[in-house]
Parts: structure tokens; C-alpha cells; sequence
């Protein structure tokens, strides 16, 4: 089974979700804008990705612009940032097993199966 982070309103997100589709994938579709993950589960998708907390972060979203460029902010400070404010994560994410990808491009779901 896949788990992904996904953004209805996104389209490399709905192209990955075509893509897990078209490869019958059984899907858990985690729609995070409604339901934001926690902190403690962002930190694990952080480390399933092996990137570091700001590498997840969309740093053109307005929210990012008017309250957190420019500072200088601790691995925890971006954590708690993208849960208060999940549209800051970078999407999709999908997760399989003990690996995950950001699909961007949406192919590279594809690395998970």
C-alpha cells in the first residue's frame, strides 16, 4: 500500500495519484490541508524522504513570504510551522514501506514500486 500526501486542487499531485492508479496500487490518500499530519508524524515522513525539514517546505507560498523568510529557524521551528500551516508542505509525498519520494516530477512515485 502507498500513503499519499495529497492535494486535490494540485495537479502533479493528482498526476501522481493517476500514476499509482494506473499501476492498480492500492492508495491511503492522506489529504494533509484537512488534516494536518503532527509534528511527531511529519518528522518521521522528513526522515523517511532523508532530506532536512527545509528542503519539505514550499518557500513560495505566501504564508512563507509574510511570516517565516528570512529567519533563521530551527529544524523544530519548520516542523511546527508546516503542521500549523500544512499548505507550506511540498506535495505529493508518497510513502511506501520504509521509502518516500516527492513526486516532482509525479513519476518518481514510480521509484516506490
Amino acid at each position: 500500500m502507498v500513503r499519499l500526501f495529497h492535494n486535490p486542487r494540485c495537479s502533479k499531485s493528482r498526476q501522481a495519484l493517476q500514476i499509482l492508479e494506473d499501476k492498480n496500487e492500492t492508495i491511503e490518500i492522506v489529504k494533509y490541508l484537512d488534516k494536518p499530519p503532527t509534528e511527531q508524524e511529519l518528522k518521521q515522513v522528513i526522515e523517511l524522504l532523508g532530506i532536512d525539514p527545509i528542503e519539505l517546505v514550499r518557500k513560495n507560498e505566501a504564508v512563507w513570504k509574510e511570516n517565516y523568510k528570512n529567519k533563521n529557524l530551527t529544524n523544530e521551528e519548520l516542523i511546527k510551522a508546516m503542521v500549523t500551516n500544512p499548505k507550506l508542505i511540498e506535495r505529493p509525498i508518497a510513502i511506501k514501506g520504509t521509502q518516500a519520494v516527492i513526486g516532482r516530477p509525479p513519476e518518481k512515485v514510480l521509484n516506490l514500486l
